[in-house]
């Protein structure tokens, strides 16, 4: 899982990058009657821009359903883990580290797309303007991190994991296989 984590956040932060890089300053203004019409060079800014956003997301979701996959079978509630204080912080940072990537990703893609789309303006003196440069790139290392991010917290959920484990071990044998009767107290025990 941390591979596929790992190549989804890469590839994610290529095609933010590259997004970036091709993003064109300015379109050229077409003086028309009572309109300017923008022409844009044709750029692949806006698709890149998208499927950034997409591979951020596929990678959001196969580090977050890693976290709580059953490894060998064996599965653990949640809150086990989220007893775990550094789990519990890089998990927040993880998420946070992705919604602010995905706001970075998406709001000049969205941008750039509605200037595409709406480039007649009734305002001669507009300048046709492209969506605001730097957000892409800063989008693309943001989604980078949360790879990371979620790589880190990936690790911190295998200790949790491997402590959870132990200390059922520590209760008295096999701690998966303890019963316990209507009380809650441990079968074959007075």
């Amino acid at each position: 899982m941390s591979l596929i984590v790992g190549t989804l956040g890469v590839v994610s932060f290529i095609l933010g990058v590259i997004a970036e890089n091709k993003k064109p300053a300015s379109g050229t203004p077409i003086t028309g009657k009572d309109v300017v019409i923008c022409k844009y060079p044709t750029d692949p800014t806006v698709a890149l821009g998208y499927l950034s956003f997409a591979f951020l997301v596929a990678s959001t979701l196969a580090g977050g359903l890693s976290l709580f996959y059953p490894y060998k079978g064996k599965s653990i509630p949640w809150p086990a883990l989220f007893q775990s204080t550094s789990f519990f912080i890089f998990f927040l940072i993880a998420l946070g580290s992705t919604g602010l990537a995905a706001a970075m990703l998406l709001w000049p893609t969205i941008t750039e797309h509605k200037h595409l789309v709406s480039n007649v303006h009734y305002n001669l003196e507009t300048t046709c303007p492209t969506a605001k440069t730097g957000l892409l790139g800063g989008g693309a290392f943001l989604a980078l991190d949360a790879a990371l991010f979620w790589l880190v917290s990936l690790m911190l959920a295998d200790n949790a994991r491997e402590d959870y484990f132990d200390d059922l071990k520590g209760t008295g044998g096999d701690g998966l296989s303890t019963e316990y009767d209507a009380d809650g107290v441990v079968k074959g025990r007075a």
